[in-house]
């Protein structure tokens, strides 16, 4: 396996589970409920961006991977 690919595959991994941190935090956050209607309103729009990150991130290696990373 050529190390590019094993490189990159932990670059993936890595920025997936920093996004995963995220939404985990906001989650507790959320069911605490120690925060105003503004701070939940803001941190639903964060939840989207992150997803939306990680199906970027994902995109993006299926296309490298599927390219030859050319």
């Amino acid at each position: 396996m050529n190390l590019f690919i094993i490189g990159a595959t932990f670059d993936v991994i890595g920025k997936i589970l920093i996004g995963i941190a995220v939404l985990l935090v906001h989650n507790k956050i959320r069911i605490e409920g120690k925060v105003d209607v503004k701070v939940f309103r803001e941190m639903y729009y964060e939840k989207v961006v992150v997803i939306i990150g990680i199906l970027s991130i994902l995109t993006g290696y299926f296309f490298h991977v599927r390219s030859g990373f050319t």
